[in-house]
Order: C-alpha cells, then sequence, then structure tokens
C-alpha cells in the first residue's frame, strides 16, 4: 500500500503519507524538520511494516486554524484515519515528545514506543542551567521575525551540534534541513493552540509500560542528551547513543539507524 492524502480533524487537515503494509509504525516528526526527514527509512521499513507518517500542525503540508487541540489526538486520528487501532510510534525530537505524551495519554493504541533525541514534557534539565541568554535571543530573533538569523542559528546548533564546525555534516544534508528550517519559519503557517498533557509525562514515566528504546546523539545539545537518558533510567528503556551525531542521527547515520529501528521493531512485532 501506498498512499498520501489529508486527514480531517477539528480545525485542520493533516498531510499524511502511508507506505507497505504489516505491522503499523507510526513516525512524528521533528520540529526542525517535516515528513521528508524519515525518507531514509521510510523505503526499509515498508518492505515488512505498514508506515505511516504525517506533518504535524505548523509543518509542512498541514493547514491548520487558530484553535485549542492537542497532538496526541491529532496522532490518533490519522491512526484511525488509515485504519490502525495500535501502532508502533517512533518520534524524533519534539516528534518524540508528542510519541510519549501519546503513549502516556492512550496507552492501549501503542505497542511500543522510540525516542530519538527527544524531550520529556515537564522535564526541566539542570544541564540546560545558564541557557537562558541563547534562548532569550531566539525568541528576539522570533518576534523580529529575523527568519534567515534563526534558521542559521537553529542550523548551528540542531543539525551540527552545539560548538561544532559546521562541515562537520554532509554540506548536502545541512543545506537541505536549514531549507526545511527557513522556510517553515518564512511560511509563517498557523500551528493551533496545543494544549499540553496535564499531568506532564515527567509525573506519569512510572506509567509507561510499552517496550522502549531511546536512541541520542552524542553531539547533541546537553539537555537532549541528559533528558534521554533520564528517560531511559527512570523507565528501564534501552539506550542506545550514537557517537558523532548531533539531533538528526535518522539522517546523519541512516544505516546504522535504520538497522537498530527494524531490529527493534522486529522484536516488539514478533517479525
Amino acid at each position: 500500500m501506498n498512499d498520501s492524502g489529508f486527514v480531517s480533524v477539528p480545525g485542520g487537515s493533516l498531510y499524511c503519507e502511508v507506505a507497505g503494509d504489516g505491522p503499523p509504525v507510526l513516525l512524528i516528526h521533528a520540529g526542525i524538520a517535516n515528513v521528508r526527514m524519515w525518507d531514509p527509512q521510510v523505503p526499509a521499513l515498508a518492505e515488512r511494516f505498514q508506515v505511516i507518517r504525517y506533518d504535524t500542525r505548523g509543518y509542512g503540508r498541514t493547514e491548520s486554524e487558530s484553535v485549542e487541540f492537542t497532538n496526541r489526538a491529532d496522532a490518533a486520528a490519522v491512526l484511525d484515519h488509515v485504519g490502525a487501532p495500535t501502532a508502533v510510534v517512533v518520534g524524533a525530537s519534539r516528534g518524540g515528545i508528542i510519541g510519549l505524551d501519546f503513549t502516556l495519554d492512550q496507552p492501549g493504541r501503542v505497542t511500543a514506543l522510540v525516542v530519538a533525541c527527544g524531550g520529556i514534557g515537564g522535564y526541566e534539565s539542570p544541564a540546560e542551567v545558564g541557557q537562558e541568554h541563547i534562548w532569550d535571543e531566539v525568541e528576539r530573533m522570533w518576534t523580529a521575525k529575523e527568519w534567515d538569523k534563526l534558521a542559521d542559528f537553529e542550523t548551528q546548533w540542531w543539525v551540527d551540534g552545539p560548538g561544532q564546525s559546521p562541515d562537520r555534516v554532509d554540506p548536502d544534508l545541512r543545506a537541505l534541513v536549514g531549507g526545511w528550517i527557513l522556510d517553515n519559519y518564512k511560511a509563517e503557517k498557523e500551528g493551533g493552540i496545543p494544549q499540553p498533557l496535564s499531568p506532564p509525562a515527567v509525573e506519569r514515566l512510572g506509567d509507561l509500560k510499552v517496550p522502549t528504546l531511546v536512541i541520542v546523539g552524542d553531539l547533541d545539545e546537553a539537555g537532549t542528551v541528559d533528558s534521554c537518558g533520564v528517560l531511559a533510567e527512570r523507565t528501564g528503556a534501552r539506550l542506545e547513543v550514537f557517537e558523532g551525531a548531533a539531533h538528526l542521527p535518522n539522517m546523519e547515520q541512516p544505516d546504522r539507524f535504520t538497522e537498530l529501528l527494524g531490529d527493534f521493531l522486529d522484536e516488539v512485532t514478533g517479525g
């Protein structure tokens, strides 16, 4: 099965793509990307799984009005649309936060969870103490709509990795993700008004009962590295560290990521 289209949700329309047949796997993209970030993984996974991915509100081809919504309900709507009562959920960065929240909010719909370079809702990492000036400047650039400067900063922070050289990663990969970031800012898409999980995930980690894999790059920013470690430690999840990768290990080291993810999916689905 290969299909694409839109999923109607309250106040919005989510762009969705489906490829392959087999146990459902839902991919949720990072906040610096869109559905295309999973292109390195989809062909191999679609050989034995039903791979479902979508643009969250504010990104890609998805459209939203300025309405209150939850990312958990949107994820459920995508699964409903493709007729998948349950799925393995795989989230990167912001998508990992969404995936974790969805698993805790609707545990009956998630058979296993993968969080790649994601945080924990409600968790304030001590590794981020002293970075307030950085995020104040990011807020200033966003308010002033200095999109080029903001995209340059985010490309350096997330793609290169804090303090890393801009020639550390493949220049085509850097240009691709940097382009996504800039295009998304310039589009000024309406992202709706997301409602947080309450109580937040950090207070509910003991409720996480599904098999969980946590992935992080050792060159990622300190708060993400810490959050991934905390998530694995508090839940007993398996932790895999990608040496020499920053915030997008699935794109920096696609072969290793695809093999690791495929093996985990086989384990949890009985493949």
